[in-house]
């Protein structure tokens, strides 16, 4: 008898979620960048151990939101913890600690904050989550467990594991959990299949990886990465138009660069990624375009699944 289900992964902003979700997959199906928020939908990767196939669910940070876009990510990631058939709660363990030795930086009392948010949240829904303390690396036993305790205090955890998301300590036993805790059932994906994304959407998502990863610093959260063509061509290659949308002209001249060699640089990273995802070459054209509403415009929520109306 097979086994197969739905996991959600939870979490504040940059606790780890999609390089979780990379590491039991055992492939990349989720961006991940320095920069907090960057999932921005749920991306599902697909998890199989033993006779289990287990979708992962890498839902956005929940966190406390301002504009739309924030509501519309929070609200993905509580529908997709709903829906779920097994919830996993990440908690980035050096902020905890941070804030308890009042060493803190402003990120991690945020990070905090939405914690103790989300385990409001998890009570008030009535079901409990798997608490997946993060980030574990050079911490005193004495100080995780004691962690630990509090948290699961709350009431709002069914368990606890102790993992290293990047390092991939406690991964292997946390993998296992979850195939246990999936329903009986047949497979919901092909055995060879690792992420359910459609090309154009994945395409999109890696090219927005490499926007940030070159211009992190430089470029709040105002872009967007819409694939406007994909083209199967003849030849088996890819020929892929996709769209660079910022809010103000400064951010344009940003990924532009000089003499346009960041724009180059972010199209060279993208192309070569995707023709290594894809399997064949890819011919890649990228353009940036000046909107200063398009966080307000429906059609850069339905392409990628987000409620515009909240």
């Amino acid at each position: 008898m097979t086994r197969a289900g739905f996991a959600a992964i939870i979490g504040a902003p940059n606790a780890g979620k999609s390089t979780l979700t990379n590491r039991l997959v055992g492939t990349k199906v989720s961006i991940v960048t320095q920069k907090v928020q960057t999932t921005r939908f749920p991306v599902r990767g697909v998890m199989i151990e033993g006779d289990a196939q287990v979708v992962l669910v890498d839902t956005p940070g929940i966190f406390t939101p301002k504009r739309r876009l924030d509501r519309a990510m929070v609200r993905s990631a509580w529908g997709g913890a709903e829906e779920a058939d097994a919830v996993v709660h990440l908690v980035d363990v050096q902020a905890e600690l941070a804030v308890a030795d009042g060493t803190a930086k402003p990120a991690d009392r945020k990070a905090a904050e939405d914690v103790v948010a989300i385990v409001e949240g998890l009570k008030a829904s009535g079901r409990q989550a798997i608490l997946a303390l993060n980030k574990i690396d050079g911490v005193k036993r004495e100080r995780l467990l004691a962690l630990a305790e509090r948290l699961y205090g709350t009431g709002a955890y069914s368990e606890v594991f102790m993992i290293s998301a990047v390092e991939g300590d406690g991964v292997g036993d946390l993998k296992r959990r979850l195939a246990e805790l999936m329903p009986e059932g047949p497979w919901l994906y092909p055995e060879d299949q690792a992420a359910d994304i459609p090309a154009r959407l994945l395409a999109a998502e890696v090219t927005r990886e490499k926007l940030y990863l070159r211009v992190h610093e430089e470029l709040p959260y105002s872009a967007a990465v819409e694939t406007t063509a994909f083209e199967e061509r003849k030849d088996g290659s890819v020929r892929i138009e996709q769209t660079i949308y910022v809010e103000r002209e400064g951010q344009r001249a940003i990924i532009l660069g000089k003499g346009g060699q960041t724009l180059k640089w972010i199209g060279q990273k993208s192309r070569e990624e995707l023709a290594l995802i894809l399997g064949r070459p890819v011919h890649l054209f990228l353009h940036v375009k000046v909107d200063e509403r398009w966080q307000e415009k429906r059609e850069h929520y339905s392409q990628v699944g987000l409620d515009f109306d909240v």
